[in-house]
């Protein structure tokens, strides 16, 4: 697990859409921070900082550091709204965490060994990712950054599921709490247009020498 990122902030007073405007326009980012047994704060993060860090894969589900004037809170970013086409962050919501407490947070899924899938190295497939990511339940101080699931023995028309993926201790994905019928698939490998042709090849080409023999008898 990396290093804790830590975020400055500063409180702020002025509040409403047209002071949210105002801070945009220099260069800030309205936030705010809530949970716990204290009362939700809103909250002011710098635009070029906050969105270098955006840059770390890790912000997104990792326990982050934050520092409101000189007071550190722990909190998980719970949401972030973009500008639409423009590379801007628009508002952040981050969340106060306990660490006796259970949270839920999603994490990516991280597929490894790819270039060694047997699917697509010997038998041509496509490997098509079902999904990058997931939603798990943990103690804070056991929140991984991502998920790994190795497809290295996936076979041509065969897919992986939650299930296959291996956990860290004290971690538990929130789907198969459900039951098995929420097991779902995370990876699969599939024909290709290529594949598929070859197949057919083979086969037309089995049904021509069976009607050669056919004939010769």
């Amino acid at each position: 697990m990396s290093d804790k990122i830590e975020l400055n902030a500063e409180p702020r007073s002025d509040l409403g859409k047209g002071a949210s405007r105002r801070l945009r326009k220099t260069g800030q980012v309205p936030a705010i921070v809530y949970g716990g047994d204290t009362d939700p704060a809103s909250i002011t993060i710098a635009h070029n900082e906050f969105i270098h860090e955006l840059e770390n894969e890790a912000i997104y589900s990792q326990v982050l550091s934050l520092k409101v004037g000189k007071k550190k809170e722990e909190v998980i970013l719970r949401d972030l709204q973009r500008h639409p086409y423009k590379h801007l962050i628009m508002h952040a919501d981050f969340l106060r965490i306990d660490q006796k407490k259970v949270i839920h947070v999603t994490i990516p899924i991280h597929f490894i060994n790819e270039d060694k899938c047997h699917g697509v190295k010997m038998e041509g497939g496509l490997l098509n990712h079902l999904q990058s990511e997931v939603e798990i339940m943990c103690l804070p101080k056991n929140i991984p950054e991502f998920l790994e699931l190795d497809v290295t023995e996936l076979k041509l028309g065969e897919s992986m599921h939650l299930s296959d993926i291996k956990l860290p201790e004290g971690v538990e994905i929130v789907a198969l709490s459900h039951g098995e019928d929420h097991d779902t698939g995370v990876a699969a490998v599939h024909k290709t247009r290529d594949s598929s042709a070859d197949v057919e090849e083979e086969v037309a080409g089995e049904v021509e020498e069976g009607g050669e023999e056919a004939a010769e008898e």
